[in-house]
């Protein structure tokens, strides 16, 4: 038997006033109860009630063990109030990290969106070139895009995303777009330096044949708007999130290459560290990113652009 639970059987006893009665109440047999309160006595080696066959009453030790018993009760069932109150009602200090990309172009306005909609939540947005470990740097969330290495984090997906291959009109105008990926090596191919251990590699599949390609070119940057504006401005095929070129497809201004290939999953997932007992601030984003992106969480089926 816990602490807490024998604090609550014993103030449950004296209220009801006799052990028969109390037995009837939590659904037992008297001799249960009878036993459970001689188990309390000898654990806490005093007498806290004088009984006899009609009668019973509180001994000094048991009215001490009552009161601070009853106290503790209270102050833990104000706690849990507390607890379950800052569950319903979204509020207090809220701490995001994203990419700077993805970060500046969609969660930037969605924290502006949210804190209109719970202006109790004060939310810290910290953007960062690679992804933080939430937990050692007490992050509520996280916005992740592709695989998720850490098995240790919960994850949803808020948003169908793919890396795909493009470049400009002007660049595909004197160098005629790849038919193959091996084709890429003979291409000036812009690089995007996230991951110096696979840096310029770049790996494409198309059913189950898979294509590795060591690709090269002059021009390469750690940043996604420097990438993407080389590739607008001709200097060459680049790899990106279909979140950031689409609006670029739909215009014109940059053409898809290899469209029959696919290249490695880059969906967008909100991730934090537990499943149970999230708090309400936690809870009210990500649903409310759920709801902002749900119409990307599905890939259009016509294969264009869903950004």
């Amino acid at each position: 038997m816990n602490t807490l639970s024998d604090l609550a059987f014993f103030a449950a006893l004296v209220k009801t006033g006799s052990l028969a009665a109390l037995a009837r109440e939590l659904g037992l047999t008297p001799p249960a109860v009878t036993k459970r309160l001689a188990n309390l006595e000898q654990r806490l080696g005093v007498r806290l009630l004088n009984r006899t066959t009609r009668t019973m009453s509180v001994t000094h030790e048991g009215e001490i063990y009552l009161a601070d018993g009853a106290r503790i009760l209270a102050d833990i069932e104000a706690l849990e109030r507390t607890i379950g109150s800052s569950r319903a009602l979204p509020k207090g200090l809220l701490r995001v990290n994203a990419s700077f990309g993805f970060g500046r172009k969609h969660i930037g306005p969605a924290v502006s969106e949210f804190s209109k909609r719970f202006p109790e939540v004060e939310v810290q947005l910290l953007l960062s070139e690679r992804p933080l470990n939430l937990a050692d740097q007490a992050f509520d969330i996280g916005i992740r895009i592709g695989e998720l290495p850490d098995a240790r984090i919960i994850a949803r997906k808020i948003a169908a995303n793919r890396r795909l291959l493009c470049a400009a009109p002007a660049y595909l105008k004197q160098h005629p777009a790849p038919a193959t990926p091996r084709d890429l090596q003979t291409h000036a191919c812009i690089v995007l330096r996230e991951n110096e251990a696979a840096y310029g590699s770049w790996h494409l599949s198309r059913g189950k044949r898979q294509e590795t390609v060591k690709v090269r070119g002059a021009l390469s940057s750690n940043d996604g708007e420097t990438v993407l504006a080389w590739a607008l401005a001709g200097h060459g095929i680049l790899m990106r999130s279909e979140w950031d070129v689409a609006p670029y497809l739909r215009s014109g201004r940059l053409r898809q290459v290899l469209e029959d290939w696919a290249l490695p999953p880059s969906d967008i997932f909100a991730v934090y560290p537990e499943r149970l007992n999230l708090s309400a601030k936690v809870s009210a984003f990500v649903d409310f990113l759920a709801a902002r992106f749900k119409p990307h969480l599905l890939p259009r089926k016509d294969g264009q652009p869903g950004w």
